[in-house]
């Protein structure tokens, strides 16, 4: 997709859901809700017990009716839309031809993971803490969005055998 038109997509998203739900976009946020559902239908006591996930169950509350798990449900099937559109919609690992299937699963795997350890230390994702941040002015969100992509920028040189 053409990168501007993306773009406002992408604004004109944040912009309606900060309309319609008070709330801006944030990912991890519904990770936290889903995982604490399945820990809850694996150990109720515990769950409702436990200080990290009671709160998700304070007053008999259910964490899959969170609006951010219909966000990351959405985010699912859009994504699964989108890939049928275009026609993209198929098991491949995109790698230039000197790098392994697996060791790019594996590279993939660990960026994954340091942006997940990454957003619980800034308590919040991309979308949430830089995006949502941004759209109301936050210096967080400003300071959030230049570290990601600042770090980003700092690490591509030494990982840039792994695409090109």
């Amino acid at each position: 997709m053409n990168p501007y038109l993306a773009g406002v997509m992408l604004g004109l998203v944040l912009l309606s859901a900060i309309y319609f739900s008070g709330r801006g976009l944030g990912a991890s946020g519904g990770i936290k809700y889903c995982v604490a559902s399945v820990v809850g239908a694996l150990s109720p006591d515990n769950a409702a017990n436990s200080l990290y996930f009671g709160k998700y169950f304070e007053g008999g509350a259910k964490p899959l009716s969170n609006w951010l798990v219909i966000e990351i449900l959405g985010l699912l099937i859009g994504g699964f839309i989108s890939g049928l559109y275009s026609g993209r919609l198929k098991f491949k690992v995109e790698r230039p031809s000197h790098v392994s299937s697996s060791r790019r699963l594996i590279f993939a795997f660990l960026g994954g993971a340091f942006f997940v350890f990454g957003a619980q230390l800034a308590r919040g994702c991309t979308s949430g803490a830089a995006l949502s941040g941004m759209a109301v002015l936050s210096t967080a969100g400003f300071v959030t969005m230049i570290a990601i992509f600042g770090s980003a920028y700092a690490f591509a040189w030494f990982f840039r055998r792994n695409w090109i």
